[in-house]
Parts: structure tokens; sequence; C-alpha cells
């Protein structure tokens, strides 16, 4: 059976690197208390933050459910058998295994708060899509007037999500009911099924740019996420899967010089830019993509003609249908400063939005960035495959930064970020003692889930 250690680094015993794990982690650790604390603080004198339990967008609520047994079960098989079964699976059987379990893992935790709330009712609220899908009997003219009802005066305005995002995010929606998948116990199953195939699509680009062994090292940390607290509450599990297949559409065209996957990876990032504006940063992972498959884009300049072309449909066919993308990013930008948006304070959240990330990713993550550092700055010769994951998981962090710094993020970047977070995982594949890690990866989820109720 291959060994699921890695190597130790050159510079440096593994003793010496896992105290440096154990720092990076209670630095993450102490920017979450920082965040909780002062959070509360401000928001208890200055009411401004607009979230109940800072940062995070929950409400203190300890409490077990039907879920609960098998959240359990599955966090302590992954942590006791995962990194073994990842390294001794066959390729083919690893990646149905993984959105399997990653699935079992979302719905256990969806299903602690019962198939009602957990579920069934989180897209059926106020600000979520499936309170607009009577106003879409007629999908041109709704698309050509989408525009005109995003700012909070206009008349009949949109709910706070579906203004959010563009018309792509609510006719899926649309479209769910119009087959009849109709209502929230349909759409939240679709986001949670779809969503749980994030990790695979992220495990194909590993294995497609750095090699299957790390790819199979990232698999448990990928399947056992404690984003999947919120990849079963909202519809950005569905926005990130998309956002995730794209990227890992484009890997396979690259490295196998495939037109066709060019094509459809274009056709995919056209799509993820009309789910949520925000994802447009998504750019700055697949040129990340690009820049690792250089060769197979010199080998085959035709690949970015493909890409470009296949990038240019989604666009093309909400346009000439009258939505117009520019002008409804300008009305959010306004519609989001009349509300909360305009209200909490960019001084805190700039900072404790990326103690959420901690929240989404895990104290593992924490430390597998601290590695990824270690490899870029390493002065000796480092390995081809290792370097390569490390630029990956860099520019996922770069997207997120940016986001961050944009100040259209301030709160509820639990589930906002989550398509860029499932991006940083990966960086897990370089820590030593994995099964360690994933058991904290899976007591930070289940405290989150069984302590908090989340707004989404």
């Amino acid at each position: 059976m291959p060994s699921t250690e890695p190597r130790a680094p050159r510079s440096g015993g593994p003793s010496r690197d896992l105290r440096r794990d154990l720092y990076a982690a209670a630095t993450a650790a102490l920017l979450v208390t920082a965040a909780a604390l002062i959070g509360r603080h401000i928001q208890d004198t200055d009411h401004t933050l607009r979230v109940g339990w800072p940062p995070l967008l929950a409400s203190w609520g300890p409490h077990l459910g039907p879920g609960t047994p098998t959240a359990v079960l599955v966090a302590a098989a992954v942590a006791a058998y995962g990194p073994a079964l990842a390294a001794r699976l066959s390729w083919r059987a690893l990646i149905p295994a993984a959105w399997a379990t990653a699935l079992a893992w979302t719905f256990s935790l969806a299903l602690v708060d019962g198939w009602q709330r957990g579920i069934a009712v989180r897209l059926t609220t106020r600000h979520e899509y499936l309170q607009v899908i009577g106003r879409f009997d007629d999908i041109p003219a709704a698309l050509r007037d989408f525009t005109h009802h995003i700012l909070l005066h206009s008349p009949d305005n949109w709910p706070a999500h579906v203004a959010g995002h563009p018309p792509a995010a609510t006719l899926t929606f649309v479209l769910l009911d119009r087959i009849g998948l109709r209502g929230g116990g349909w759409a939240g199953t679709w986001c949670i099924t779809v969503g749980a195939t994030a990790c695979v699509a992220v495990l194909v680009t590993v294995r497609a740019l750095a090699g299957e062994h790390l790819a199979r090292r990232a698999a448990p940390f990928l399947v056992l996420a404690p984003a999947a607290v919120w990849m079963g509450t909202s519809a950005d599990a569905y926005f990130a899967a998309v956002a995730a297949w794209a990227v890992a559409v484009l890997a396979l065209a690259v490295t196998r010089g495939s037109l066709a996957s060019a094509g459809a990876a274009g056709l995919l990032f056209g799509l993820t830019c009309y789910l949520s504006y925000g994802l447009t940063l998504v750019a700055l992972i697949a040129a990340a993509v690009l820049w690792l498959g250089r060769r197979g884009v010199r080998e085959r300049p035709a690949l970015v003609v493909a890409l470009l072309a296949g990038v240019a449909v989604v666009p093309a066919m909400f346009t000439l249908a009258g939505f117009d993308w520019w002008e409804a990013y300008r009305l959010l930008v306004t519609r989001y400063r009349q509300g909360a948006g305009g209200v909490r304070p960019y001084g805190y959240w700039v900072w404790a939005n990326l103690a959420c990330t901690v929240l989404i990713t895990g104290l593992a993550t924490a430390a597998g960035l601290r590695r990824t550092g270690s490899v870029l700055l390493r002065r000796g010769p480092a390995e081809g495959g290792t370097l390569r994951l490390a630029l990956l998981v860099t520019a996922a962090l770069l997207a997120l930064l940016v986001a961050d710094v944009s100040g259209m993020s301030k709160a509820e970047t639990e589930r906002i970020w989550l398509p860029f977070a499932m991006w940083l995982l990966p960086s897990c594949a370089f820590l030593t003692h994995p099964r360690a890690w994933l058991a904290a990866q899976a007591m930070l989820a289940l405290l989150l889930n069984h302590l908090l109720r989340t707004g989404w």
C-alpha cells in the first residue's frame, strides 16, 4: 500500500515542521477568537455588523437532530480510514467514493436541523430564489426587465439573493420547477447533490496538474471539509461546483490538448459568471491553470481560441435576451450600499472575513497554507507536483483576498466564498499526521453545526 505520509521537507526535521503547523493553526484560532470577541463588542455597542454570532451569520442554539448519528459516523470513518483508502483505491473507484462520502457528510450535517429547516425551507425564505418563481412565467420578458427591479426603491424589487446575482442563478430554480422538481425540498437536494461534486472537480484538477499522489492525499480533506456545514444550506454550493468543474475541465483540456474540453470549460466559465458576479474572480484560478499547462497551450494554441469561444456563448445568449450584465452589476453595487452592506464596517470585516474562511476550511488548512508558503519560498529545488499544487492554491488564495479587499463581501463569506475555499483545501495534502488533522476538521464542523443555528 502506498505511504500516506509525505516526505519530510529537506530543511528542518518533521517535529520542527509539525510545531510550525501547530503554530499556524493556533494563529488561525486566535484570529477567530478575536473576530468573535471584537465582533460581539461592535454588535452590542453599534449594532452595525448585522450578524447574530460574529463573525458568522448565525445564532447560538445547541441542538441535536436526526442527522447527528450519521454525521458522527461519517466523520469518524473518514478520519480513521480515509487516508489509507484514498491511497489504496483505484482512481476510478476513488472518484465516486469521494462524491458519495461528501454527499453523505453534507446531507447528514444539514439534517441535524431536520428535513424541514435543514433543507426544505432554506431556499424559500423571503430573501431567496424560490420567492420569485411565478414572476418568470415569461422568461424572455423577465430577463429584459431584470435590471428594473434590482434597487430597493424600484417597483417590486427583487429579494436580496435574486437582486444580488445574475439571472442564471434564479433561472436554475425556475427550470427545476418547470420540469416538476418544485419546492424547497427539490431545490435544496439539487444544491447539495451538485455541490458535493465540487470536491471531485478539485481532485480531477489536482491530479491533472500536480499528480495523482497529491490528489489522493487531498481527497479526505476535500470530503470532510467544514465547509459542508454551508454547502448543505445555500445555493452557493451549486455555484461552487459549477466553478470547480470549469477549472477541472480546463485542466484536462490543457494537459490532454482537447479542443472540445477547452470549449466546454469556456461554457462553464461563462455560466459561472452568470451565476454570481463575484465568481468572475475564478479567472485568477483559470489563469494559473493556463500557466501551469502552458506547454500544452504552446503546442496547441487553438485551445485558447476554443476556450474564449466557449466563454462567449452564455454572455451572448443573455445579452441577446435583453439582460445587461454590466448595468446589473452597477445597480447591484448601489443596492448593496442601500442595505446591510452600507452599514457593516469595512474595517472589521476586511479581516473578520478571513476568520470566516478559517471556519469553513478548518485549522488543517491554516497549517496547509503555511506549508504552501514554505514550498513557494524554499530555496532548493522543489518537486514539480508539489510546486504546481502550491501555485494552484496560491491563485485561489489571491482570488479570495481580492474579493476581500473589494468591500463587496462584508460578512456572510462563510457561504459566499465557498467557491474559493474549496481550492484552499488541497494544501492539506502537504501535511503529516493526516488522521489527527482530519479529526480536528470533523470536530470543528460538528461543533459549528450542533452549537449554532446558521442563517443559511
